[in-house]
């Protein structure tokens, strides 16, 4: 069986749903054999592990274990869903206190245990907050820490899709940016439609002002609407993108959706946001958003919420003030 690397992935938060799909994803897509499952919950971890063994993987070294010491021992890579779940009536910042302490505890075990890791991918929300904390007490540099930012855009495709009625294979570069939640930037610009421009049927009978200002309602609620359709948060779609990013940072295909990054660029600074970016082998690379003076005025906005949120951890004390965060990472 051929694999993509050999170097062992970590998933935390395996016992859980989103965790259990990743694991799951990860050996049916042969990324690599040495794949670690984490969680803290054991009888949960050890129900996962039984199910992964059942599947009867060929060539996969599984192992699991509640012993995080031992799951992060030469770790080359760390997929991490290991917050708590968005219920019905939060919205994502509503997790901002709690889990933004676990983005730190996760930061602080990278850096005891396997600082040498070569890439992370945050997934639990807010990931923009929580993966600026992870970034900032973990050590290491800005392109070896992403988070999931994707399932915003492919949402925006989906929609597309559905009002239009053609394949979404058909819709290119949807795109969203800024923060992961009510204050995203929905672009039009970025997109074509079967070759179309999107800003060319936007107004037209095809795609009406008011049908297109509906539908990025439909893409910002989007993870809402799932919590109302299955009674619970969006698992296999956050599974399934997380799990293609870090087989781009494992040297697979490049990741072709926007992910968040750490951006400090003299217009945006000293967050963790979804910008255009370039994520392979050689980790995250932040590129330019390209859009309308009225599309860069909403990333703009999203941005002054994201700084709102980030501060608002500040002044909780889980991070020290921007001056003071080259202390803890010098990458930064």
């Amino acid at each position: 069986m051929e694999f993509l690397t050999n170097d062992k992935l970590v998933i935390v938060g395996a016992a859980g749903m989103i965790g259990s799909n990743m694991a799951q994803t990860a050996a049916m897509m042969h990324l690599t054999p040495n794949i670690c499952l984490y969680d803290t919950y054991a009888p949960g971890l050890e129900g996962v592990a039984e199910e992964m063994y059942h599947c009867g993987f060929e060539g996969l070294n599984l192992t699991y274990t509640s012993d995080l010491k031992e799951a992060f021992k030469d770790a080359a890579y760390i997929v991490s869903s290991g917050g708590a779940a968005r219920k019905a009536g939060m919205t994502r910042e509503d997790l901002l206190r709690g889990n933004a302490g676990i983005a730190e505890q996760l930061g602080k075990d990278i850096k005891a245990y396997c600082p040498d890791v070569k890439h992370v991918v945050v997934v639990f929300n807010p990931a923009d907050i929580t993966g600026l904390v992870t970034l900032i007490y973990s050590g290491l540099k800005p392109s070896q820490v992403s988070t999931l930012a994707a399932l915003d855009s492919t949402r925006l495709r989906s929609e597309l899709a559905k009002y239009l009625h053609i394949p979404a294979d058909e819709i290119k570069n949807s795109r969203t940016y800024g923060g992961h939640g009510e204050q995203m930037a929905v672009f039009a610009s970025t997109t074509t439609v079967a070759g179309q421009p999107l800003s060319q049927i936007i107004g037209t009978k095809a795609l009406p002002e008011q049908e297109w200002e509906q539908m990025k309602q439909r893409v910002i609620q989007g993870g809402k609407n799932i919590i109302d359709l299955r009674g619970r948060s969006s698992f296999q779609s956050p599974a399934y993108l997380s799990i293609e990013m870090i087989a781009a940072a494992m040297g697979g295909k490049s990741f072709d959706w926007p992910v968040g990054a750490y951006v400090d660029n003299g217009e945006f600074n000293h967050i963790m946001m979804a910008m255009e970016t370039t994520l392979d082998k050689n980790g995250v690379t932040v590129h330019n958003v390209a859009g309308t003076p009225e599309e860069h005025k909403a990333l703009e906005q999203s941005y002054h919420h994201l700084c709102k949120l980030r501060d608002e951890v500040i002044s909780l004390g889980i991070i020290p003030p921007i001056d003071k965060w080259h202390d803890i990472n010098p990458n930064l």
